[in-house]
């Protein structure tokens, strides 16, 4: 019996259909928001708001619809509202930015 084959890609993306779903570890109240390199197996985010309101989250996705291309309609926050460790689906991207983001440490 054959080995099952291997993973594709980093630990904190795999593809869903025409989806994509992230990992991400997100630290609010950065100074801008940016992709800040790699966090165990999720992708660190740095969010410039408050973890306050919902605030940090309507950021995030604001980041992510922007970087992707798609309308924020199409991000959705799968699980972890109120933690620093979310699970994010990227619907039907538009750009892949996250394959320029697989090279950061």
């Amino acid at each position: 019996m054959s080995p099952p084959p291997a993973p594709s890609g980093p630990p904190w993306r795999r593809e869903d259909g025409g989806a994509v779903v992230l990992a991400l570890h997100v630290q609010p109240g950065a100074k801008r928001t940016t992709v800040d390199g790699i966090h165990g197996d999720a992708l660190k985010v740095r969010l410039a708001a408050p973890p306050v309101d919902g605030k940090a989250n309507a950021e995030l996705r604001r980041y992510l619809a922007d970087a992707f291309g798609v309308p924020q309609a199409r991000v959705t926050l799968v699980r972890g509202e109120t933690s620093r460790q979310k699970t994010v689906r990227v619907a039907d991207p538009v750009r892949r930015p996250d394959r320029e983001w697989e090279s950061l440490r």
